[in-house]
C-alpha cells in the first residue's frame, strides 16, 4: 500500500487560480510584464514568488514564459497569474507599437523572391 504523497508544493492549477481557465487580460507567453513598485498586502504566496522575480532584473521586463519557467508552474496558470497583478496594478504589459509592423510590400517582395529561387 502506498503512503499520500507528502509533497507541501502540491497545489492543483485550479486551486492557484480559483478554478479560472482564462485570464482576463489578454496576456500572451510571448508577452513582456514589468513590476511596478512596492508590494499591496494579502498577496498570496504565487503573487508574491512572482513579483520576487523581477527584484533582480532592477527594473527589466520579463516574457511570461520566463516567469512560467522560473516558477515551475503550467503557463496557462502564470497567464492568469500575471494577468490578475495587472488588474491589481502591479504589473504593466508592455505594449508594441503598430509601426513594428512589416510593410505588407516588404513581405511581398520577400514571398516573390522565395518564390524565384524555389
Amino acid at each position: 500500500m502506498s503512503r499520500p504523497r507528502q509533497d507541501p508544493d502540491l497545489v492543483r492549477p485550479y486551486v492557484r487560480t480559483g478554478g479560472r481557465t482564462r485570464p482576463s487580460t489578454d496576456v500572451r507567453l510571448e508577452s513582456v510584464v514589468f513590476a511596478a513598485t512596492g508590494t499591496r498586502p494579502g498577496l498570496n504566496p504565487d503573487a508574491r514568488r512572482l513579483l520576487a522575480l523581477f527584484a533582480p532584473a532592477q527594473g527589466g521586463g520579463l516574457a511570461v514564459a520566463e516567469i512560467a519557467s522560473a516558477l515551475a508552474l503550467p503557463p496557462s496558470t502564470t497567464r492568469i497569474l500575471v494577468a490578475d497583478l495587472i488588474e491589481h496594478g502591479l504589473m504593466t504589459l508592455a505594449q508594441g507599437q503598430p509601426d513594428d509592423r512589416l510593410p505588407a510590400s516588404l513581405i511581398e517582395r520577400v514571398l516573390n523572391g522565395l518564390r524565384a529561387h524555389a
